[in-house]
Order: structure tokens, then C-alpha cells, then sequence
């Protein structure tokens, strides 16, 4: 690091003996950066690397919040956000996240598509993969993919499909060496090397995925030249039809002719980020999917919302959905969700009887309360908001009957059921806040 920074090296020594930046990010698909000024117990402070993201205090628990569980903002490591603000997707676009736990920079990519085209989420590991699936449900995010499969069976499948891609490539996490003691102990010189090794592999999947004219968006969170700067080297020899182009960033140091590095005294931890455009000639998109309409799936969109989505209704076994429109073929590509999960017939032991369809808390989470046919509206900090995190059966006026959404200050945290003025919780059991 005294080689890299040179004058610099002591300043960025002296950032280790400080406490770590935290920040948050506004999900804008659910809540506005006035409202969130208005109910968050602090005030907020721009970041440099995101018009979208601020600084957090140090002792600020999101997971008390009833705003984080409405899925209003997201708990970011400040420059973290810089990738997806050099990728700059545009609403309309389809775009791909390869390497996407826990769902920052998707949820981030998300904000920006505003509703409006297609996002494809990949994490090889299934397990992270449904974190990442979680967070997505949170935010409200109604065009998304979520995928578990290696990056060069996705990115052969849906060859030139996507305007964006964004490789936030799994790297030896120098740059998180403040924020987790994890990352020193794994760091080795033989790790920086294996990671430059499998950055190389992830870049040739993904090279595939661009459509000519495209962005590839390659991103560390690490100061190894050999995983940064080493790495979009050598892919550029190896791919002529991409061009570095400049990312946009004001913030951080310029590194290569055009690409950027963030340290911490720039306002964040570490990050790297370069950006490519494809200048290639035309491919063949993948096939168009060809999903039937289910008339289960618009039964129950019909009961929840009050007007028709934008989406296809469709079933797979019990398992009711609104997929996006435009997808390509989703199978062998480990797809765990598309779309919003409706939520699933169950079956009615009565001889004769049609299945009863049952709601999902996602269906709920991806609507705004005026979207839904109905809906209790709650002040943060209404007894009933923190009881109804708790899991317990609240109050309700009694003109709601049946399935109803809860709203905390206008913003859909989750729904039960309605019946004489009490209102049966819904909420999930693995997203409760535990105690009192």
C-alpha cells in the first residue's frame, strides 16, 4: 500500500484506527428520501458515490425499523453503491447482476430500472442465493429473476440478451479489512492469485452476456492491482471488440486510463471499478419464453390488487406467479423465482371443492397500499406497527374483511387477515423482530 499511495500511504493507515462508514440507501420504488428524512433517528448525510445513498451512525439498528422491514432502504457499506452508479442502468433496459449476494448492488439496480424492464439476479451459491431472493422480496421489486447456476451456463444460455452487466466479482476483500476481521485471516498472497485466476474465468461467462453495444461493469472490493487493474489488462488483450470507457465516478482516484479506485479516505471502505462497451457486431437473442396464462394465478391477482399488473399470471405445480414480460427461457438455468410469487393453491378436503388460493407476503411487498383492494395504514410509531412485527394479532376497523395488506406510513410492510375488527398476522416468522 506505501508503493500504491506513495505521500498517501499515511493517511490511509490512519483511516484503519477509525470507525467503520456505514451507510443506508433509499429504495425510491417504495418511499421517498423525504419521507425517509422525516422517520429515520438521524439526519441524513449525502455520499459521495450514490445520489441514492447517505452515512448511518455507527450504532444505528436497522433490524429494529419498521421502515427496514417495509423494505424503505437498505443497510449499504457506502461505497459499495459506486459499481452500480458506474454500470448506470436505464429504466427499460434488461440487465444482469453475475455474482449478486446479498443484493446490494441488485436492490440498487433495481431503484434504477424503476419497474421498468428486466433484472436478472445470479449467485452461484444456493444458499446466498436465497438471501439475495429475500432482499429482492423486501425491496418490492416486481422485474426480477433470481437465479443459482454457474455463470457460464447462464451467460451461454441468454448470449447477448442483456444491455448491462455487472461482474462484482468475488475477490481476496482487502478493501473490507476494516469492517471484517474474516477477510484478514483469509488474506494470502496465494489467495490475491486464485481470486485474479477465477475474476478472469467469471469475465469470459460473462463477456457473452452483453449485447454489442452493451456495458460490462467489472467491480473488486479489494487494492490488488493484480485483481484490478491485472484483470481488465489482460481481458482487453483478450477481447479487442470491448473498450474501457470512463465511469462516470467523481469520487476516488483514476486507476488504468479510465477505471477508478475508492479507498478509505475517500469516504467509504475499498472498491475498484471499470467499465467496458462492447463494440462487437450483432448476435441472435435466445428464444423468447412462451408461458401459458394461468387462470389461478389471475384469480388471485385479481382478489389482492386492484387493478391488472403489468405481467403474465402463471402457475408451476401449486406455486401462483406474475412473471415479467420478455423473458427468455428459464430452463436448466436454476431460476428460483421470476417475478412476484402470487402465492399457491391449497387443496380443500371437501369433495368437489375448487383449492382455496392463499396469498404470499412477496405479493404484498411489490404493492403500493393504493394498488390493493384493501389495506390497514399505520403510524410508525403506532403500538400496532411493533406488535404486527412481533407476529401478533392486532386491531383492525371492522369494515376490512378477508386478506388485507399493512401499510407504516404509506409504505406495504406485509398483510393478514381480517375478521370482526381483529386483523390474523401474516407476517412471516423468519422476518420477526424477536422480543420487545
Amino acid at each position: 500500500m506505501k508503493q500504491q499511495l506513495g505521500s498517501e500511504a499515511e493517511a490511509f493507515f490512519a483511516c484503519y484506527t477509525q470507525p467503520v462508514q456505514r451507510g443506508i440507501r433509499l429504495n425510491p420504488l417504495k418511499c421517498t428520501a423525504e419521507k425517509l428524512a422525516g422517520l429515520l433517528p438521524f439526519e441524513l448525510e449525502q455520499v459521495p458515490f450514490s445520489p441514492l445513498s447517505y452515512y448511518a451512525p455507527e450504532n444505528f439498528k436497522a433490524g429494529q425499523e419498521p421502515l427496514h422491514h417495509a423494505g424503505a432502504f437498505y443497510m449499504q457499506e457506502p461505497s459499495a453503491s459506486a459499481a452500480v452508479t458506474a454500470l448506470n442502468p436505464q429504466p427499460g433496459e434488461r440487465v444482469l447482476d453475475l455474482c449478486a449476494a446479498p443484493g446490494g448492488k441488485s436492490t440498487q439496480i433495481a431503484s434504477l430500472l424503476n419497474g421498468q424492464g428486466m433484472l436478472w439476479s445470479n449467485e452461484i451459491v444456493r444458499g446466498r442465493a436465497n438471501i439475495l431472493l429475500s432482499n429482492i422480496e423486501r425491496l418490492g421489486i416486481r422485474n426480477a429473476v433470481v437465479s443459482s447456476c454457474q455463470p457460464e451456463v447462464l451467460c451461454s444460455a441468454l448470449a447477448g440478451f442483456f444491455d448491462r452487466v455487472l461482474v462484482d466479482a468475488p475477490c481476496s476483500g482487502e478493501g473490507m479489512f476494516r469492517r471484517d476481521e474474516g477477510a484478514v485471516e483469509e488474506w494470502t498472497p496465494e489467495h490475491a492469485t486464485s481470486c485474479a485466476i477465477r475474476q478472469q474465468a467469471i469475465l469470459e461467462s460473462a463477456v457473452q452476456a452483453v449485447r454489442p453495444g452493451g456495458v460490462l461493469t467489472y467491480s473488486t472490493c479489494t487494492f490488488s492491482p493484480e485483481e484490478n487493474e491485472g484483470v481488465i489488462t489482460e481481458f482487453l488483450k483478450r477481447h479487442p471488440e470491448f473498450e474501457l470507457k470512463d465511469t462516470g465516478l467523481t469520487s476516488g482516484r483514476p486507476a488504468l486510463e479510465k477505471a477508478r479506485r475508492i479507498y478509505p479516505m475517500d469516504g467509504g471502505e475499498g472498491h475498484f471499478v471499470a467499465v467496458l462497451q462492447h463494440t462487437g457486431d450483432s448476435v441472435v437473442l435466445p428464444a423468447a419464453n412462451t408461458i401459458k396464462s394461468s387462470t389461478a394465478a389471475a384469480q388471485l391477482q385479481k382478489e389482492i390488487f386492484r387493478g391488472i399488473l403489468p405481467g403474465i399470471p402463471a402457475q408451476f405445480g401449486e406455486k401462483l406467479y406474475l412473471l415479467p414480460l420478455g423473458l427468455p427461457r428459464l430452463q436448466g438455468l436454476g431460476v428460483l423465482r421470476a417475478g412476484i410469487l402470487l402465492g399457491e393453491e391449497k387443496p380443500v378436503h371437501r369433495k368437489g371443492a375448487s383449492p382455496r388460493l392463499e396469498p404470499a407476503h412477496a405479493a404484498f411487498m411489490a404493492a403500493k397500499p393504493e394498488e390493493l383492494n384493501q389495506c390497514l395504514s399505520l403510524a410508525h410509531d403506532d403500538p400496532r406497527t411493533a406488535a404486527f412485527l412481533h407476529g401478533e394479532e392486532i386491531e383492525a376497523p371492522p369494515t376490512l374483511k378477508g386478506y388485507c395488506g399493512v401499510a407504516v406510513e404509506g409504505i406495504t410492510t406485509g398483510f393478514g387477515k381480517c375478521s370482526s375488527g381483529n386483523l390474523k398476522n401474516h407476517y412471516p416468522k423468519g422476518l420477526r423482530i424477536l422480543g420487545k
